[in-house]
């Protein structure tokens, strides 16, 4: 089970860091005025991707979360009945 997480999570992170310069995407209106900022010497736009990407894998993480404690929970109560069984 350890094995299973670790792998799942390590997947997650590559997925996440390798493609992080392609996916650094917004919607036309963000970009726009993220690149009007940074003309003007503001710095507003620098972390807009990320905070973008941020949001964009916390529902991701929050599934991942709950299919976890599930997949506990099943596997804890199928040992105890299968321990019930060989008594």
């Amino acid at each position: 089970m350890k094995k299973i997480t670790a792998l799942l999570v390590l997947t997650v992170l590559i997925f996440l860091f390798v493609g992080l310069p392609d996916m650094m995407a917004q919607c036309p209106m963000c970009r726009m005025s993220a690149e009007s900022n940074l003309e003007h010497g503001g710095t507003m736009g620098k972390g807009l991707n990320r905070g973008i990407l941020y949001i964009l894998s916390l529902p991701y993480l929050l599934v991942l979360s709950l299919g976890i404690i599930w997949y506990r929970n099943k596997k804890k109560t199928e040992n105890e009945g299968f321990n019930e069984e060989l008594n």
